[in-house]
């Protein structure tokens, strides 16, 4: 279940900072509301991880993967362009979440 919750930190980030986007700097009500709950419901589920997982661990896999996420989610959404080394930069966050996930006994519980 530790994972659960993670992935669901790392989904709920994504939402609310795409809401943060579409909030124009907290002067839309509804986005504005959305990216504060979706912020509170994500820190809400990495406490759950942190029960389990070293908090350098779900952090770094939190903060990745969400990284990667809201990147793709920005170009769907908002047609932003990467160039590539942002690209390349994010291929060495997903690289090194995995080498967290397959060898690190720290990310073991």
């Amino acid at each position: 279940m530790t994972y659960a919750y993670l992935a669901a930190a790392i989904v709920l980030e994504v939402i609310a900072t795409t809401c943060l986007k579409a909030s124009d700097s907290f002067t839309r009500l509804w986005p504005s509301v959305a990216t504060v709950a979706g912020y509170v419901a994500s820190f809400y589920c990495l406490t759950i991880t942190l029960r389990t997982l070293p908090t350098g661990v779900a952090y770094a896999i939190w903060s990745g993967a969400g990284i990667v996420l809201i990147s793709l989610v920005s170009w769907l959404v908002y047609k932003q362009r990467l160039d590539a080394a942002a690209l390349a930069g994010m291929g060495l966050i997903i690289a090194g979440v995995v080498v967290i996930n397959l060898f690190s006994k720290s990310a073991a519980h």
